[in-house]
């Protein structure tokens, strides 16, 4: 497929994987369809997540360091990570490979990548940003991640001085007395830590209403959204999809794209792909951060300790964290949404946070080794594509993604 040769792509999926890549496919020239079974844009992972832009200081999940910690996480009552075993094969299998990619190499190979793919998103998303003018309360405030001991702190460090060797942005090893001053919300919180890892080139945005403003922007350009539609099966003929079997009716397409997040997996087994990508469950809260402007922070916060992120997004805090393994269960747990309350209660003691906490929880797509999945897989039709596998850096990776496909998908 040549981009000088419009195609007609169904894309299935409209969180920010998904629309970045419609974004990306359009000003290609292609004319393109957005499935998704949700009402509205950002019903998924997108809807509630951390909205930490994190392009610079990057470390996936599957960390040696996991090693040591395992015990204290599978075993704590209050624990930020929640496993629950399922007679399900996908599970197993998962666990295993990310045990497996718990080691020094193979997290340094993934920072890598991870580093090179955000750089690119960082730039694609900029750009898009510069033309389009979204109102979704992006910012640059930079980014603290705390760390409550010496062990912690030492290993960012190293991470810190790898990243910096593959040309990564500045950043900085900093005590805890420098945290206070370059965030005085956390003042009182500050003596608890070690120090921090400042990197002030992060940003931040409101990926719901990022999400909402693009499917506008590329509806009004000609792009065809079909909410409330779920994917049914697919019209495989001589090893291409010929269409898409919707509950709403047939959809034809030159090429199909997998986005759809967590359920991208059992879509790709009905088609003869298999991708190692599962669910992580996580939480999130939403406060109010005008009553008592001081007492939330400027500066995007993620505590490493309690496994949780704070983020400004105009007048508001998003609290998000958690990683539950515990299969489909989408069901919202009001332990963790108290737990992400108390995290906030301690971090930041004069932010109010009895009020509308607009609860959330979804679903994020990982991969073993925390690396996105993009382009064709060995099984598939040679017209299926797959964007998925993102975790907890889809609002952060979806633009270098959604370029890369399309860089695969000019090569033919």
């Amino acid at each position: 497929m040549k981009t000088e040769q419009p195609k007609h792509i169904c894309i299935v999926g409209a969180g920010i994987v998904g629309l970045a890549t419609a974004y990306v496919l359009q000003q290609a020239g292609h004319r393109v369809t957005v499935v998704d079974r949700a009402p509205r844009p950002a019903m998924g992972a997108s809807g509630g997540n951390g909205a930490q832009l994190s392009y610079s200081y990057v470390q996936p999940l599957a960390d040696p360091g996991i090693w040591k910690m395992l015990p204290k996480l599978l075993l704590e009552k209050d624990s930020p990570l929640k496993f629950r075993l399922q007679a399900d094969p996908q599970q197993w299998r998962w666990g295993m490979e990310f045990l497996g990619a718990c080691n020094a190499q193979t997290s340094a190979q993934s920072t890598r990548e991870l580093l090179t793919l955000a750089a690119e998103s960082r730039k694609a998303f900029e750009a898009m940003q510069e033309k389009e003018q979204l109102a979704c309360d992006f910012h640059t405030p930079g980014k603290l991640v705390l760390f409550a001991s010496q062990e912690g702190l030492d290993g960012a460090a190293q991470q810190v001085q790898l990243q910096s060797k593959m040309g990564g942005a500045l950043q900085r090893v900093v005590n805890a007395a420098e945290v206070a001053r370059l965030e005085p919300a956390l003042a009182a919180y500050a003596p608890r830590m070690v120090g921090a890892v400042h990197t002030p080139s992060e940003s931040a945005v409101d990926c719901r209403k990022l999400c909402e403003q693009l499917a506008e922007r590329l509806q009004e350009r000609g792009v065809q959204f079909q909410y409330g539609t779920e994917v049914q099966s697919f019209d495989v003929q001589g090893g291409s999809i010929a269409a898409l079997n919707s509950s709403r009716g047939k959809i034809g397409a030159d090429h199909f794209v997998l986005a759809s997040g967590w359920q991208s997996a059992e879509q790709a087994r009905q088609l003869g792909a298999s991708i190692p990508v599962y669910p992580l469950k996580g939480y999130s809260i939403t406060l109010d951060a005008t009553a008592t402007p001081d007492a939330a922070p400027q500066i995007s916060v993620t505590d490493t300790a309690r496994k949780v992120v704070f983020a400004r997004t105009g007048e508001r805090l998003r609290v998000a964290g958690m990683v539950e393994i515990v299969g489909r269960d989408t069901r919202l747990n009001p332990a963790r949404i108290e737990s992400l309350k108390r995290s906030t209660r301690e971090v930041f003691p004069h932010l109010p946070v009895d009020g509308e906490v607009q609860p959330w929880t979804g679903m994020r797509p990982a991969t073993p080794k925390g690396l996105p999945i993009t382009g064709r897989q060995k099984g598939g039709p040679d017209n299926l594509w797959m964007q998925t596998g993102h975790g907890a850096l889809g609002l952060t990776l979806a633009f270098g993604s959604a370029t890369e496909l399309l860089r695969q998908m000019s090569r033919g």
